[in-house]
């Protein structure tokens, strides 16, 4: 391992591929080590100012000092702290100290690590989910457009992937676009949840804060207010031990796991969708689809998201055990694993959601191929309209329902013994009986008297529930994304 500020050769590391391979700039920001020391300056200087504010002896000199110094981060000096002291905030405490001389006593008054860890943790989640929700936003904006656009083509059904009654392309979008907005309302709902950890002290109960104020249980609550403002939170959680309580990181994780089981399950669809060459992913004039076979176009974007979303699901077990396990105020086994589950939970969430704009912005549609399967099975699916047709010209239920149950079972074994086409509708022309409705079957047959009200339903749901959704993020719906990868 190189020592600090030594050069190294970053492709002899590991390095993760949530990062180097897919996540945006933004949001790998969020989670990065400038981020994270630079908001533990920020929470120094926002206790100082706070104290300051109440009465203690903080000069103007010692805050100006600290506002100077907030992004000037000597990150080899910290190391070599760390590797010393065996303690991450120490050694940055003394770091910042150490380009604020004048302010040296003063940072980290009456604090305990918690102060910056937690509170930093808790801000990040906020900014994490506040880059996610735009994300979400366009990629149902992305789809509802392709829903609006479809909402009148009908398709094939299916209902354990058997062929059922028919839909429509843009009704089954819906389908998608509704679990998405549900995604959208809880990650609203976790990120407006959260509270700030505030100034609690080492197990929770204030007690350095009280002395430093000599008893006064006002200025203590007004401390805890006042940084709590500073550092954007309406409120903080009113009681905490070392840390905030690790349910919250909990409901963080889960909402971020309920929408990597909508988009694993909205892309599974599109790859099903693509076997049968129905609908497409994009597909890039030089891209290439195996080494092997040059004539495939495989789903790669989507088989992405499926394989990120699964790992993505899986990540909520993590806070559900730190959670069971913290021992009364707290232990320290939750802060290696959340170290790691916090991050990677936003950073692939982030990293779906990008391919699945990228998706849904070029999903390419057959219609030829989505109207030959319909004609396919649509035959079949009209024998109740046949039968109905029948007795309104005279003719007797159970008769005819017996003359279409032999002649299905004809032609289904036509297609599945000979591979042949379904010949049902051709069978019905040729035998008199149905002769009273033979003019009638191809007004029978129009697979737009199938699809109900589905066109409808688009239209109303895309009207009522979808783009008043999407209101509080129209400044942030315009272009198109590219996939680095």
């Amino acid at each position: 391992m190189a020592a600090p500020g030594e050069e190294e050769d970053v492709m002899a590391r590991y390095r993760s591929p949530l990062v180097s391979r897919y996540a945006s700039a933004e949001m790998a920001y969020n989670f990065s080590e400038r981020k994270k020391f630079g908001t533990w300056r920020r929470l120094w200087l926002y206790l100082a100012q706070a104290e300051k504010s109440l009465g203690l002896p903080i000069t103007d000199e010692q805050i100006q000092e600290m506002e100077a110094n907030l992004d000037n981060i000597d990150f080899k000096m910290a190391a070599e702290e760390e590797k010393k002291l065996r303690h991450d905030v120490m050694a940055h405490v003394h770091t910042f100290a150490h380009c604020c001389p004048k302010a040296a006593a003063i940072i980290h008054l009456g604090a305990t690590s918690c102060y910056v860890g937690d509170n930093t943790d808790l801000i990040v989640l906020r900014d994490g989910f506040n880059l996610l929700l735009p994300k979400l936003a366009r990629v149902i904006s992305r789809l509802a457009n392709f829903a609006e656009k479809y909402a009148d083509m009908p398709a094939l059904g299916f209902t354990h992937y058997q062929p059922a009654q028919l839909t429509t392309v843009g009704k089954r979008c819906c389908l998608w676009i509704q679990d998405l907005c549900m995604d959208l309302q809880n990650l609203e709902r976790a990120r407006d949840d959260l509270r700030f950890r505030g100034v609690k002290g080492t197990t929770g109960t204030q007690a350095s804060f009280l002395q430093l104020f000599e008893g006064d249980h006002s200025k203590v609550e007004e401390l805890d207010r006042l940084v709590t403002a500073k550092a954007g939170f309406k409120r903080a959680y009113m009681v905490t031990g070392q840390t905030y309580s690790r349910k919250v990181d909990i409901g963080v994780l889960a909402v971020l796991a309920s929408l990597g089981a909508s988009i694993h399950k909205i892309c599974t669809d599109i790859r099903l969708l693509a076997n049968l060459k129905e609908i497409e992913e994009p597909f890039e004039k030089d891209q290439i689809g195996s080494s092997a076979m040059p004539y495939k176009r495989n789903p790669m974007r989507s088989e992405r998201c499926c394989s990120l979303a699964r790992h993505l699901m899986t990540l909520v077990m993590d806070p559900l055990q730190t959670a069971a396990v913290q021992w009364f105020e707290r232990t320290l086994d939750d802060s290696a694993n959340r170290r790691v589950c916090l991050a990677e939970a936003f950073l692939t969430a982030d990293i779906i959601l990008s391919t699945l704009q990228n998706v849904s912005e070029g999903l390419v549609v057959y219609p030829k191929v989505i109207e030959r399967r319909i004609q396919q099975e649509l035959p079949f699916m009209a024998t109740e309209n046949i039968i109905m047709a029948m007795v309104k010209a005279g003719g007797n239920r159970q008769d005819c329902h017996e003359k279409i149950r032999v002649l299905s079972q004809q032609a289904a074994a036509v297609v599945k013994q000979e591979g042949g086409d379904n010949d049902f509708i051709a069978r019905v022309r040729a035998d008199p009986y149905f002769s009273p409705i033979h003019k009638q079957l191809e007004s029978l047959l129009d697979p737009s008297s199938f699809t109900g009200r589905a066109p409808q339903q688009v239209a109303k749901f895309l009207k009522e529930e979808v783009r008043p959704a999407l209101i509080p993020y129209q400044s942030k719906m315009g272009g198109k994304i590219e996939l680095a990868l």
